[in-house]
């Protein structure tokens, strides 16, 4: 965990209520998987950001406002500092990877992938994404990962943008080794679906972020695990649905 200061040089919407950050600082061991806590004027606790892309000095996130504090972020202009927290969690681990990878995302689970893309294209894979949304106006991403070369398949759950229904109706068994971020049942219903030869990045409320709390505990077939530090991302084999 490395505390410091990022001064923003873009905040941009990019979707319905969904936003572009990009700020600079120190980006040096920032892993795809990861996340940022940013302190936000105003609110007590930090709020939990995972990375989208780190590259020399720039970190981008992208996030959704669903609160007060995400509404903060979102009127912050170029220019302001942040106080941030990085190197947060284990990222995915992409050594695993066959030469056909699959990523599977949904709604703001989506950014962390294209963070994975770009560094398992750059090893030579071939990736395809699957990405989930609710409606055309909430999907993003898709011109990114293209650009890296990956295949891209986008589903909404209105069929006003690409195919009608969920991840899970884009996804053929047997599906090659895959990584995902998104809403629990949609993990779920990938585990359900493909199996569980793959690693997952879990959405939990965090507190502090440092595994102090608590609050963001998991369990596992191993023992109870810590989101915020034993995760967020697992194998897939290692959850206890509920």
């Amino acid at each position: 965990m490395r505390q410091s200061k990022w001064t923003i040089l873009s905040n941009t919407l990019i979707a319905c209520r969904t936003y572009m950050m990009r700020l600079r600082g120190d980006t040096s061991d920032i892993q795809p998987g990861q996340f940022v806590e940013i302190e936000v004027p105003g609110c007590y606790l930090r709020r939990p950001i995972s990375v989208c892309d780190a590259e020399e000095d720039v970190l981008t996130i992208v996030y959704k406002v669903v609160g007060r504090g995400t509404a903060r972020m979102a009127d912050m202009r170029k220019g302001e500092e942040m106080d941030i927290l990085t190197c947060l969690g284990n990222g995915y681990d992409l050594g695993k990877a066959g030469e056909e990878v699959l990523l599977i995302g949904g709604g703001v689970g989506v950014p962390p992938l294209v963070f994975a893309a770009k560094r398992l294209r750059e090893t030579g894979k071939s990736v395809r994404v699957v990405t989930g949304f609710n409606t055309a106006d909430e999907v993003f991403a898709g011109n990114e990962l293209k650009a890296l070369g990956c295949r891209v398949d986008v589903c909404t759950m209105d069929g006003s943008y690409g195919t009608k229904g969920l991840v899970t109706d884009l996804i053929r068994t047997p599906a090659p080794y895959y990584y995902a971020c998104g809403p629990l049942p949609m993990l779920r219903a990938v585990t359900e679906r493909i199996g569980t030869n793959g690693q997952i990045s879990m959405e939990e409320r965090m507190g502090c972020g440092a595994g102090i709390c608590v609050g963001c505990s998991i369990e596992t077939r191993h023992s109870i695990k810590r989101v915020c530090v034993e995760g967020p991302v697992f194998n897939a084999d290692e959850i206890l649905w509920k």
